[in-house]
């Protein structure tokens, strides 16, 4: 991902020196330089030097959250949706802690984000000053850089080299911390910077060996799958994966990070894989005899016990991170790239001019396909009448369609959302994966309307997740951001319900969060904090409800759909199960890659084969 570019001219003086501006002003103008449009954040005592800069600002518009916590989720969801760097900021002390939760949120989903945060004056760093503390040890761990500003000189350089940074290689958050006096200092403003960083040289280049050796490799497979995840997305490399799969026939997987990377409608999509993917894509997986896994990481949630991940499968693993390759799995051909370039490259040895043929794998698309008829996305009405949380997200689905852009917190509605919303496009899903973050749906989908106005935007909540970060609803009324929250309540904490009905004897300790009445009253609260609030609990309600919303553009709808609180999402495999353990439903459970079918199924499909060619 390329870095914005810097504007090619300083500001001078009449004379045509430099302009003499304070530290907190060569913020605001590095910025605007980088084409930052907007910046999402909190005032507080160490930072007010760059707010009185922002109060001048001219190209920078400045969003005051309510939290924040609210503030870091809302640049991960304008970076997500826009692929731009997206920008926060917050002041010492609680106010740069409150970030901590969203970079560590970034760092583990490789969103390119900026933090800026105010710090104490540098006499007083190190005395346990008011609202002092140590960020940048705090956040070591989970950016991919930080760094504190020691003299106002340095501010542009080390604007621009984090936004380098964050946009570059495997995109990061990266954090800034200012002190005050650096702040209130004044230095005469240079730009462009020249950023000379000898000790990060992200390579994104594939080596063409090693693309040669895995060309051969599919070229001789006969059950190859594409393991897709969320570095396609972040590469742009959506394109690409589409020419590669329909040139080879090869079907394809998206994790929960890279749902829209590939076309759901296309006949060669199997499904999300892992603890709640689909049968197809979690059979294929365990059948494979061919991983080609691209811009993914090996999660825990998608290979469950890794000693029985892919049993019979040799592997390709290509990623921009070159500590990914091979860290989980063991790989026969690794390659270390950008996903687009390594597509592009394998793209040039399949089709017309290619070196190879496309694998003979129609009896393996076959059987995959037989498995998809089998076991399709389905779900159970609820046994006490009430509404099912699957038929409103389909229903919502069907209704919006792939031009929405969806935004989930974190639990069953999020997996509901993964399973039930059909992604065409990428970047129209924006969720937390690797830190599974709750109360990141409302202030994500916030940033997502910032970065596009024009674009329909719904947050997927659920009761637990809304109640961390609601007050970011009267943000978006009171700054023109009209979201859409489709809120699943069911009262409980439902994923941990689930687990607790599943392996805990339904001893439901702590997860109910409401009496017999719902409390709080999500309607009441919702046009408190300035939304308009609808209440559904029946199916012929949901329409209705999904289409009045959409009528509304000029400030936030909330709809809470009272749903069952025993709706469970299937398929499941239990944490650290094999994926050959795979439960459809709570009482049926498909095997793939166990001992005795690791044995047969291969014979099986080669029995096909000369079936084939037989005849």
């Amino acid at each position: 991902m390329a870095a914005s570019q810097p504007a090619p001219n300083a500001p001078h003086t009449e004379a045509g020196r430099p302009e003499r501006i304070t530290g907190a002003d060569a913020v605001v103008r590095s910025l605007e330089a980088l084409g930052t449009d907007i910046a999402f954040g909190l005032p507080g005592g160490a930072v007010l030097p760059l707010y009185d800069a922002l109060f001048r600002a001219e190209k920078l518009r400045h969003v005051l959250v309510r939290h924040e916590q609210g503030a870091g989720h809302a640049a991960e969801g304008y970076a997500v949706a826009s692929g731009r760097v997206g920008v926060c900021i917050a002041t010492s002390g609680p106010g740069a802690t409150n970030l901590v939760t969203a970079l560590a949120d970034a760092y583990l989903d490789s969103v390119p984000m900026v933090a800026i945060t105010g710090q104490v004056g540098s006499a007083l760093l190190g005395t346990d000053a008011f609202q002092e503390a140590d960020i940048r040890g705090i956040t070591m761990p989970i950016t991919k850089h930080n760094v504190m500003v020691r003299n106002a000189e340095e501010i542009p350089l080390a604007i621009a080299s984090a936004f380098h940074i964050a946009s570059t290689g495997r995109p990061g958050p990266v954090l800034v911390d200012i002190p005050k006096d650096v702040q209130n200092a004044e230095i005469d403003f240079h730009w462009p910077p020249k950023i000379d960083l000898p000790g990060y040289k992200p390579n994104t280049k594939p080596h063409n060996r090693q693309i040669a050796q895995a060309a051969k490799m599919i070229s001789q497979a006969q059950r190859p799958v594409l393991y897709i995840g969320g570095g396609v997305v972040k590469s742009e490399a959506h394109e690409q994966l589409l020419a590669f799969a329909e040139a080879t026939g090869i079907p394809v997987t998206t994790t929960l990070m890279a749902l829209g990377a590939f076309p759901q409608s296309h006949p060669l999509y199997l499904g999300m894989p892992g603890m709640h993917g689909s049968v197809p894509a979690v059979g294929a997986l365990q059948e494979a005899d061919l991983l080609i896994a691209i811009g993914t990481r090996f999660d825990d949630r998608v290979t469950g016990d890794v000693d029985s991940f892919a049993p019979l499968a040799n592997i390709i693993h290509a990623d921009i991170d070159p500590a990914e390759v091979g860290k989980i799995r063991a790989v026969d051909v690794p390659i270390v790239g950008d996903a687009k370039r390594v597509l592009s490259s394998l793209n040039d040895y399949f089709g017309e001019n290619g070196k190879y043929q496309a694998p003979q794998i129609e009896p393996w698309n076959a059987r995959l396909n037989d498995l998809k008829e089998r076991f399709p996305r389905g779900y159970d009405p609820q046994s006490d009448g009430s509404l099912s949380p699957q038929f409103v997200i389909e229903t919502l689905s069907k209704e919006v369609g792939p031009e929405g852009y969806y935004c989930s917190g974190v639990g069953q509605h999020q997996m509901w959302a993964a399973q039930f919303i059909d992604y065409e496009k990428p970047r129209h899903w924006i969720n937390s994966g690797g830190a599974g973050t709750m109360g990141y749906a409302i202030p994500a989908a916030m940033g997502v309307k910032a970065a596009l106005p024009d674009a329909e935007v719904w947050a997927i909540d659920g009761d637990g997740c809304f109640q961390m970060t609601n007050q970011e609803i009267t943000t978006a009324a009171l700054e023109g951001f009209p979201i859409k929250v489709a809120l699943i309540n069911n009262g409980n904490l439902g994923m941990v319900r689930q687990w607790q009905t599943l392996f805990y004897e339904g001893n439901y300790s702590n997860t109910k969060l409401g009496g017999e009445v719902y409390v709080p009253d999500f309607v009441k609260l919702s046009e408190a904090l300035g939304a308009e609030a609808i209440r559904v609990t029946k199916d012929e309600e949901v329409v209705p409800a999904i289409r009045k919303a959409r009528e509304i553009n000029d400030r936030p709808v909330v709809i809470e759909f009272i749903v069952g609180e025993d709706a469970q999402v299937w398929p499941m495999i239990s944490a650290g199960s094999s994926n050959s353990d795979i439960q459809y439903a709570r009482d049926i459970r498909p095997f793939f890659g166990d001992e005795e079918s690791a044995a047969e199924t291969p014979q099986a499909i080669n029995d096909t084969i000369e079936a084939l060619e037989d005849n």
